[in-house]
């Protein structure tokens, strides 16, 4: 029967669109690339997500997160994502988490149920405690390096983190899995040396928050505020988001 996603039916297959209706995806960090994530597997038929995220949409999002418009400015993103999936979907089940994901509340998540997890996070312990447990169970998990100070998508590759080189980020998280004895992970990262943000106080955050008086993490207590563009991350994330489906549907005939 015809429905939205017959035409990624017609180059899928039925089986396939199958098995990704009955996915279930754990996905953190719904910002500029994690929104990309969700964005291309909502429109992909995956019929479970999790999402988290604790932050509000801010007016600077607008640049490069999906999400982001004048009118979500100051909602929280997982309301707004679980609002587009089922813009796109309406059968879609999206459960939301609004909080920031650290070591000491992974014990909240179980990583077994799930089919995939997506990593969009930018702070390295709660990558490497996400990547930890999603390897414990044995679940596969992609993870995103750094998307931010970049101009050039065409540099963007997917690989395995052992084989990343110029990235900042993946360099650091190299040396921690290599602690960790984790052997291999899928990530999508750049080869695009970052550039430096201009300095340029009178459009900076650092000296014009906006953040609400009761936001959780503030601009002002970030060691560094990257800039980024909205052709960056899109592409990041929309690459994930093909690299999930194409793992979840490998072994099922097209046919």
């Amino acid at each position: 029967m015809l429905n939205q996603f017959s035409r990624t039916q017609l180059v899928l297959g039925k089986a396939k669109m199958d098995r990704l209706r009955d996915s279930n995806i754990l996905i953190f960090g719904i910002g500029g690339v994690g929104g990309y994530v969700v964005e291309g597997l909502a429109r992909s038929g995956v019929g479970h997500f999790t999402l988290v995220d604790d932050d509000e949409v801010c007016l600077t999002n607008i640049n490069r997160q999906i999400l982001a418009t004048i009118k979500t400015v100051g909602k929280y993103k997982v309301d707004v994502a679980e609002e587009r999936i089922h813009d796109i979907n309406l059968h879609a089940e999206v459960e939301k988490k609004k909080c920031f994901f650290l070591p000491e509340n992974a014990d909240d998540f179980h990583f077994e149920k799930y089919d995939y997890i997506v990593d969009c996070i930018d702070t390295v312990t709660g990558k490497l405690e996400i990547i930890e447990r999603a390897k414990k169970v044995g679940v596969p998990v992609i993870s995103c390096m750094g998307a931010g100070n970049k101009v050039d998508p065409s540099q963007l590759h997917v690989a395995d983190i052992y084989e990343t080189t110029m990235d900042p980020l993946a360099k650091v998280m190299r040396h921690e899995l290599r602690k960790r004895n984790i052997k291999s992970l899928k990530v999508v990262y750049s080869t695009e040396k970052p550039l430096r943000p201009v300095d340029d106080m009178s459009i900076s955050c650092r000296t014009h928050c906006i953040c609400p008086p009761d936001a959780p993490h503030k601009c002002t207590e970030r060691r560094d505020i990257p800039g980024s563009t909205s052709w960056v991350p899109s592409i990041a994330g929309l690459m994930m988001a093909g690299e999930i489906i194409s793992d979840l549907t490998r072994d099922i005939p097209r046919a």
